[in-house]
């Protein structure tokens, strides 16, 4: 590097002499780079002997004509109030086009009611199957960690003040009203809101959804009505389903670390945990999985046919999903804050 900007330094000392002939028709092979090179030394101008060849003289011709080089100016500054108003601007956008596909998909569940025989229940089923079947797994796993964990720590924490009888309030009144159906939507989020946002980004990128449209298929029917219903029946099975794991794995660990019986803990469980509370699970399962879809489906519809969008709109779509889980389940701490105790 050192000897090539030595040279070059050497170059442009010549190239400023005014005497100097430049001959460069014995020279076989030239490139655009070696071109560029020359015209920096010679200061961007041809000098006044010179011999070129007639590919050469294209070279520099194209140099000539490109005049000065010149980064563009950098972009100015944005102050504080339009950058508020552009954030407000793609909020109520958004928010906009989510009532929008929220009332769309109230007028299709009303057109399968009338015409049953019209519902894709295919798409339904194989939804279900997608989205609820092959969750099994991740939320088994993840839902008896969570319960061994939690008992670990409460145990500790009960043993400390002599009040071990009380884990199974803890375990029972955490997981079954609050940790199971939030566990369970945040896991679905990532994986089947992802799944559904990609889903309807691809069609988009392959222009299936602009097929739908010539031949009449609406989109709210085939697709969104299907994914929508499909996670309003499987998130509160899913919510069950979480919740007995990981009561199973709060048992194990209330064995382990403070002796109490698999079958002290399932009597105990009923009066610890008032019916209203499972309710009150299940329902938040139900809410949560509608929400995901419709958060899913909203972003997958808005993705641009290039893939750089795809990956922006599903992650934008996952972590939108999983904030509106969080709000939506801070509206029901205080809506239902007298029930169940």
């Amino acid at each position: 590097m050192r000897a090539l900007q030595s040279r070059l330094k050497m170059l442009a000392r010549r190239a400023a002499r005014q005497s100097l002939q430049w001959d460069l028709s014995q020279v076989t092979a030239l490139d655009h780079i070696g071109a560029q090179l020359l015209w920096n030394a010679w200061g961007k101008k041809r000098p006044d002997s010179l011999v070129l060849t007639r590919q050469q003289k294209d070279f520099f011709k194209r140099l000539e004509d490109a005049g000065p080089l010149s980064l563009p100016p950098p972009p100015p500054r944005r102050r504080l109030l339009i950058v508020i108003y552009d954030w407000a601007r793609v909020g109520l956008d958004h928010l906009s086009g989510f009532v929008a596909l929220l009332g769309q998909f109230i007028l299709d569940f009303n057109r399968m009611v009338r015409t049953p025989r019209r519902a894709p229940w295919k798409e339904i089923s194989a939804n279900i199957y997608h989205i609820g079947f092959q969750a099994l797994g991740i939320t088994a796993i993840v839902g008896f960690l969570i319960g061994v964990v939690l008992s670990f720590l409460s145990a500790q924490q009960l043993h400390t003040f002599g009040g071990d009888i009380y884990l199974v309030n803890i375990l029972g009144m955490s997981i079954i009203r609050e940790l199971g159906p939030l566990l369970a939507a945040i896991l679905v989020a990532g994986r089947s809101g992802s799944a559904i946002t990609a889903q309807l980004g691809v069609m988009r990128v392959t222009q299936e959804l602009d097929a739908m449209e010539v031949m009449g298929l609406p989109h709210g029917f085939r697709l969104i009505l299907p994914r929508v219903i499909a996670l309003l029946i499987a998130m509160p099975l899913l919510v069950i389903w979480t919740d007995a794991i990981a009561l199973l794995g709060g048992m194990t660990a209330a064995q382990l670390q403070l002796g109490l019986s698999p079958t002290y803990f399932l009597q105990q469980l009923p009066g610890a945990v008032p019916l209203p509370n499972y309710l009150i699970g299940l329902g938040k399962g139900a809410v949560f999985g509608g929400l995901i879809a419709l958060v899913a489906c909203h972003f997958g519809l808005r993705i641009e046919p290039n893939t750089e969008s795809l990956g922006q709109g599903t992650t934008t779509s996952v972590v939108s999903a999983i904030t509106i889980v969080i709000l939506a389940d801070a509206v029901f701490a205080i809506l239902f804050s007298g029930v169940g105790f």
